[in-house]
């Protein structure tokens, strides 16, 4: 057999073993969970960011100010977490505490929807409504560094030796695909909607996760 034949029919295993991971209860469900989980961050960071900047104080000159808030907002817990988040992963079984996170986003995206609601309508925009949503992307960071070590810590555990490189592809793509579409939704979508969408996405994430195995 020719080097590039074989070349070839290492690439069509390759696939083949990609399209069949996406079937199996070992990895569908941890791929759905962290595509939902990477949608639902860059949907309510977005949907947030563009509604105070547009629509609250409608001033392109906000843009800078509150998206690098929010970035360092969303970024601090990654930097003062990580290692506990790691060693966390080691210590427990890593299928109970992705629901234990997925739970938390729920109340995390519920605070940052009432902000949201209350902005649109409003209502207590500067005291309330403001701080609500910006704990709430703080929540999400934190959130999001407790989840991030364990999907890929959790894979070698649940697929073959030859498994591991597709599904760790896989989770790879989904990801930049979910933030893509959340950047996209958060700037099609009106704001009521997006406090609504941020919600479901957390609660349907939740739902899929508790079909991740021990």
């Amino acid at each position: 057999m020719s080097q590039l034949t074989v070349r070839e029919a290492q690439r069509n295993s390759r696939m083949t073993t990609s399209l069949e991971l996406m079937g199996k209860r070992r990895f569908a469900p941890l791929f759905f969970t962290q595509l939902l989980n990477a949608l639902n961050d860059n949907l309510y960071k977005n949907a947030m960011v563009l509604f105070i900047v547009y629509q609250l104080y409608d001033s392109p000159e906000m843009e800078t100010l509150i998206s690098g808030v929010a970035t360092a907002l969303f970024v601090i817990p990654f930097v003062l977490f990580s290692a506990t988040s790691g060693q966390l992963a080691d210590m427990r079984d890593k299928a109970r505490i992705i629901r234990i996170v997925k739970a938390a986003e729920i109340g995390i995206m519920a605070v940052g929807a009432v902000g949201l609601v209350l902005a649109w309508k409003g209502l207590l925009v500067t005291g309330v409504a403001i701080p609500l949503m910006m704990l709430a992307l703080l929540g999400m960071g934190v959130h999001s560094t407790f989840f991030g070590p364990i999907k890929y810590a959790i894979l070698p555990q649940h697929l073959h030796d030859n498994e591991v490189l597709a599904g760790t592809g896989l989770v790879e793509a989904g990801t930049y695909i979910a933030i893509l579409a959340g950047t996209i939704v958060a700037g099609w979508i009106p704001v009521e909607w997006a406090a609504l969408g941020v919600v479901l996405t957390a609660i349907v994430g939740y739902v899929v996760s508790r079909q991740v195995p021990p």
